[in-house]
């Protein structure tokens, strides 16, 4: 582990970046096209921890998933062509998801399609993380698993998942949901998924599912393979999929627009410029709401097809809004925050507590260490002016909280961003793109 100490913004920034591809829509492909019944390719892959660790997850299984290229922004070209999926027969295929949320709960499934026994494992903070509730509802969708509700498990794979309807408790995770709904149009009857708070004898913190436009990108991305995805008339919070072919696909991954922000956070904190050619113009993930936050921070923003460009004067507006459906924006926005001039209010993010690590006492402990005012409650922070100091910024293996260091950094000198490799886990080569684009 390295401690770095973070750059400061000397000047106004004025650059261009490329964007790396983006984690969330990368790791549904990779499932997708593992489960489809055609070969596919993808291009513009996330080269990073956790797309690594999904890729070598399915080839455990006996998908074939070559890299056939490169991008300027690093990203892979992948051919995948699906196989009868089988574990080890004579031992259990050991499965290593590292903290990847994405991997320790859409592989599962995959996981009782094949025959033979898995055992899912990964970092000591991973074995902390929800997985319960997936674990409980695959189980009454048919599957065969040993577990204590937590990593590790063992899955019993039969070849196949019987399927039908389930009820669970999305409140802590949208990814739960996500993951049955990836493989649901495999299950023999397909899948009934319905969301009600605390069914499993939980206490909700919030009745919705959090990060809806996160099970919106995997219905969406669900379709570009050709599965119909049934939403109930009497709740937003059902799904219905039929049994049906799941295609194989051509298609480029777009660039991940939440992995940028904390980029598009200097050029604001530096009262500089950034712009990428990259920015979908209509986009699977929460574009409108990332624009939003932003633009309530003070920045201006110019659109055009797929150029963006985001300015900045250098002072930081106090924000009282609902992070609830892009809560993984919540580090990068709580650090500009604690650099704004007036008081900010992040509600609808008590999800985040059961994250890489608990975000919101982590992002309260950290900046406060630094002579913040940060105030935690249930669900939310409450973040007012203060004159921050130098100081060790610690990460807790947490991607978000090292970027956070960083944006502070950037007004704060002295800011030390403990084990800043751990940016790795979504964002490669973190290091060598700040430095660079710190120096334009």
């Amino acid at each position: 582990m390295t401690d770095w100490e973070a750059i400061s913004a000397n000047q106004p920034i004025s650059a261009s970046i490329a964007l790396p591809g983006s984690k969330s829509l990368s790791n549904r492909e990779l499932i997708l096209c593992a489960l489809a019944d055609s070969p596919s390719t993808l291009r513009g892959v996330l080269d990073a921890r956790d797309t690594q660790l999904m890729i070598e997850g399915l080839r455990s299984f006996g998908v074939q998933i070559e890299e056939t290229g490169r991008d300027s922004a690093g990203n892979l070209d992948l051919d995948i062509t699906p196989h009868f999926l089988r574990a080890s027969p004579s031992s259990p295929t050991v499965i290593n998801v590292g903290l990847a949320g994405t991997v320790m709960r859409f592989l599962p499934p995959v996981a009782a399609f094949a025959r033979g026994d898995s055992y899912f494992d990964g970092d000591a903070v991973a074995r902390k993380r929800p997985m319960a509730t997936l674990l409980e509802a695959l189980k009454d969708l048919g599957c065969d698993i040993e577990d204590r509700g937590r990593l590790p498990f063992l899955i019993h794979g039969s070849g196949h998942i019987r399927g039908g309807e389930v009820v669970l408790d999305a409140s802590k995770s949208s990814q739960f949901v996500s993951a049955l709904l990836l493989s649901a149009a495999r299950c023999d009857a397909g899948a009934t998924i319905r969301h009600v708070p605390a069914e499993l004898g939980r206490t909700a913190s919030d009745p919705r599912v959090p990060s809806l436009p996160h099970v919106e990108m995997t219905i969406n991305t669900l379709a570009e393979h050709g599965v119909t995805v049934r939403r109930s008339t009497a709740s937003q919070d059902s799904w219905h999929v039929d049994p049906q072919n799941i295609n194989g696909v051509n298609l480029l991954i777009e660039g991940d627009l939440s992995n940028a922000t904390p980029f598009f956070a200097a050029a604001l904190i530096s009262g500089g410029k950034l712009s990428t050619s990259d920015w979908p113009e209509n986009s699977l993930q929460p574009i409108a709401e990332i624009t939003e936050i932003f633009e309530a921070l003070g920045a201006q923003i110019t659109r055009s097809g797929r150029n963006f460009t985001l300015s900045g004067t250098g002072e930081i507006n106090g924000i009282d809004m609902d992070l609830s459906a892009i809560g993984e924006v919540a580090p990068t926005v709580a650090a500009l925050c604690a650099l704004a001039e007036t008081p900010s209010y992040l509600r609808g993010i008590g999800h985040l507590r059961g994250h890489e690590t608990d975000r919101l006492r982590a992002l309260a402990d950290e900046i406060n260490a630094l002579g913040g005012n940060v105030i935690e409650e249930d669900t939310a922070l409450r973040i007012y002016p203060a004159p921050l100091k130098r100081g060790v910024f610690h990460t807790y293996e947490d991607h978000r909280m090292a970027t956070a260091g960083a944006i502070l950094g950037l007004r704060v000198p002295g800011v030390v961003v403990e084990n800043i490799e751990t940016t790795g886990k979504t964002l490669p080569n973190f290091v060598a793109r700040w430095e660079e684009l710190l120096s334009k």
